[in-house]
């Protein structure tokens, strides 16, 4: 019987360290992201095995619960009911450490150790190490702030999907000529939220960098306002949505910086007045006078390069965006994409990445599957593959890296080329003029066909991704089977060598 959300939340809680501990909740399209207070109190493992969860991401700032898509949400809402009752405190797990390994008898002995075999667990463990290693890498300030940026966007990324999902079948009704009486009315509803997404990026960026939420959406507000029509910038009238969703981050990140500098200076008295009006005022006239023309340039600028990339190089660039997104993602820089994908769709109604950057998880599963053909039956490796991969198709990646490719090391590069054929496949595509793109971010693997859109089409766009899908998998499949010995797993030499 399938576990119910109430469960799945009232299960985490006490294994989190209890209400006490938890300081911030919000979840993405997968992912159960929470604040942390004491990371101590947290027994990772325990959470790993609650029924429901497919993994566990841990950085710097937040611990993240791989829950998968949907269920995450009503999971979310339960645990945010579980919070507001305010249950007594859960005390913090016990700090005794855990027994030390035997000793062998002989120390001196040149006989060597036993090696322990390979197991799922092992590579769990492995998988930890690796995930802390690498929360340990990205304690950057510049990886810090792609992450706070990446927070203002990804709470947008179910409307986004919505949308896409509408104006795609809207496309399809206007195409195909079906209830005219209705296309209206639907176009309507996809793009009411692509007008005015300027604002909720304003919004969400004050809300995550310090400031006033309001007040970061009423700067935001005026680069999407008809009336800038009348401003001229630079000798030349602006236009609006000119900067889009780019302007609108730098309208509200000044507009933070503007209103601590007058939290700090202004008296109490006078604050609720004089504040918001200067801010306003300051961040408004900066972003109508300077940041709606630059970051117009930097928007027109990213929707060439991409197009030009494509239509030159695309193989190559294919490869190449393929074939490191899984290191990308390791290292926390996939976040800076975020922007990008979304100014894409907001100037062309879709983004040409996404589809490249999927076929890293189509390597993933098919190097997930050759690692399972290798292994003997009844190898615990095996159920851990077995119940991440319908995830991995879904394109929720995160179980089958930590717990089966990354640990293992080599299956990590061969998912890799395999996301390398798959991506090269889609660019070879768009060099002959038929691009694929996305509509929305956030899903990927086969949950993203609804959302597929192109320059020709839906259809033929649906065609090439469901190509480059399939390369994806026969690449990572063969390039794994062929390198990795099955045999040598249950002496624990395999994982010796690949790490």
């Amino acid at each position: 019987m399938q576990r119910s959300p109430y469960d799945t939340a009232a299960a985490l809680l006490p294994l989190l360290g209890g209400s006490a501990n938890i300081t911030s909740v919000a979840h993405c399209m997968t992912r159960l992201r929470l604040g942390i207070a004491d990371r101590s109190t947290v027994d990772e493992e325990a959470v790993r095995a609650v029924p429901g969860v497919l993994g566990v991401v841990t950085d710097e700032d937040t611990l993240q619960i791989v829950i998968g898509p949907g269920a995450v949400v009503a999971v979310t809402a339960e645990f945010e009911q579980l919070l507001s009752a305010d249950p007594l405190p859960v005390p913090p797990l016990s700090a005794d450490p855990l027994p030390a390994p035997p000793v062998p008898a002989d120390p001196q002995s040149a006989e060597p150790l036993p090696v322990p075999p390979l197991s799922a667990d092992r590579l769990a463990a492995r998988g930890a190490e690796l995930r802390a290693g690498r929360a340990r890498r990205n304690a950057t300030p510049f990886k810090t702030a792609l992450r706070r940026i990446a927070d203002v966007f990804v709470p947008l990324i179910p409307a986004l999907i919505g949308c896409g999902i509408l104006a795609g079948l809207g496309g399809l009704l206007v195409n195909a000529g079906w209830l005219p009486w209705l296309t209206p009315a639907l176009a309507a509803v996809a793009s009411g939220f692509m007008a005015l997404i300027s604002v909720f990026v304003g919004y969400n960026t004050a809300k995550v960098f310090g400031g006033t939420p309001v007040l970061g959406g009423a700067v935001a507000a005026i680069v999407v306002y008809p009336g800038v029509a009348k401003v001229t910038a630079f000798g030349v009238a602006l236009s609006p949505g000119q900067g889009g969703v780019l302007g609108a981050l730098a309208a509200a990140l000044l507009a933070v910086r503007v209103e601590r500098w007058c939290r700090g200076r202004v008296p109490d008295a006078l604050d609720v007045l004089l504040t918001p009006t200067v801010t306003v005022l300051v961040a408004g006239l900066a972003t109508l006078y300077g940041l709606m023309y630059a970051a117009g340039l930097v928007s027109t600028a990213i929707g060439t390069a991409a197009n030009w990339l494509l239509a030159t190089t695309g193989p190559l660039a294919g490869l190449v965006l393929g074939g490191l997104f899984l290191p990308l993602v390791m290292l926390g820089l996939h976040q800076a994409l975020i922007p990008i994908h979304t100014t894409l769709i907001q100037q062309q109604g879709y983004t040409v990445l996404l589809p490249l950057l999927a076929m890293a998880g189509a390597g993933q599963v098919g190097a997930a599957l050759a690692v399972y053909a290798r292994l003997r039956r009844g190898t615990s490796l095996r159920t851990t593959i077995k119940s991440a991969l319908p995830a991995g198709l879904l394109g929720v990646g995160e179980p089958l890296i930590y717990g089966v490719s990354l640990p293992l090391g080599r299956p990590f590069l061969t998912a890799c080329a395999g996301g390398a054929a798959g991506g090269a496949f889609v660019g070879f595509f768009a060099v002959l003029g038929d691009r694929v793109g996305a509509t929305a971010i956030g899903p990927s693997g086969w949950a993203l066909f609804p959302l597929l859109t192109g320059n020709r089409g839906p259809a033929l766009a649906a065609a090439i991704y469901a190509g480059g899908l399939l390369t994806g998998y026969a690449v990572g499949f063969l390039a794994t089977y062929l390198s990795f010995d099955g045999d040598s797993v249950g002496d624990g030499s395999s994982l010796r060598r690949s790490t």
